[in-house]
């Protein structure tokens, strides 16, 4: 058995990345689903269709578990397949499966609280409100995912979504540093324009945009401090296999590389970020 990591394109292996130095001698196959990259900016029934796919493909691997290290899959898809689909698949396998998104650990991270925690409704006047930004795809950004479920847990926390309609796009095709910088600098502006003020804390809402956390960083005001996604997928996805034993994530170091796309080496910043080259084999 082993784990596997779905995401639309590259941007998912700075999870896996951090998910491979947590579980070191866990059994990792990554699916990247270039063919169809980005999610972003399609329609949420070919979202669905297209992660149900990729989840399939990877179980059909032998992965127990699937964690879909994808904003937009996660925010559009994972309830859907989790409620409607996969308790019929469980059975057609004849054996435990399961798929863990990225959202809600970011949101426990933002919050500082478990996902089970709803905030009592007292009406009571908020002091200080923490102005949160979220850069997100479209998509994300049009499920609202973020504002809803940190608004049920902590409302002294108000939260700005700014859509980066481009922005995994480039990431993905290996776009310069410098075109990168200027339309970071320009989701900045425009989300800092929105708010009247910069946010006080920020969340990169795609797993692309953790490949240039750095142009974020310079982009935003100094000190901001960012939720990192890998770090808060990594700490649940511990404390979901401790609770979990019968979902086996191996114990041979397999690591895997697959891709819809075109099979090969991966762009040079995909190769900056991981430390090495970095190739995929046909899925």
């Amino acid at each position: 058995m082993s784990i596997g990591v779905f995401d639309s394109g590259v941007g998912g292996l700075t999870v896996h990345h951090r998910l491979v130095e947590r579980f070191p001698r866990a059994d990792f196959v990554y699916l990247a689903d270039q063919a169809n990259a980005p999610y972003g900016g399609r329609p949420g029934e070919e979202i669905v269709d297209l992660t149900r796919a990729g989840c399939m493909r990877l179980f059909d691997e032998g992965c127990s578990l699937v964690v879909l290290a994808c904003n937009t899959a996660a925010s559009v898809a994972l309830r859907r397949l989790q409620q409607t689909w996969l308790p019929g698949y469980r059975r057609e396998l004849g054996r435990p499966v399961n798929i863990l998104g990225i959202v809600v650990p970011t949101i426990e991270a933002a919050t500082g609280l478990p996902w089970e925690h709803e905030a009592e409704r007292r009406g009571e006047k908020v002091e200080k409100l923490d102005i949160l930004g979220v850069f997100s795809t479209p998509a994300t950004a049009a499920s609202r995912v973020y504002e809803i479920e940190i608004d049920k847990r902590r409302q002294d926390v108000a939260v700005f979504s700014e859509p980066c309609p481009e922005l995994a796009r480039m990431i993905e095709a290996g776009a310069a540093r410098e075109a990168l910088a200027e339309v970071i600098s320009g989701h900045v502006k425009a989300l800092t324009a929105r708010i009247g003020r910069a946010p006080d804390r920020a969340i990169l809402g795609c797993t692309h945009y953790e490949i240039v956390a750095d142009l974020f960083r310079a982009a935003l005001p100094a000190g901001t401090p960012l939720i990192r996604q890998p770090e808060a997928t990594a700490d649940a996805l511990e404390r979901y296999l401790a609770r979990h034993p019968e979902l086996d994530p191996g114990q041979d170091a397999l690591r895997r590389f697959l891709t819809t796309g075109a099979p090969g080496a991966q762009n040079g910043l995909v190769e900056t970020f991981w430390g090495s080259p970095l190739s995929f084999e046909p899925a």
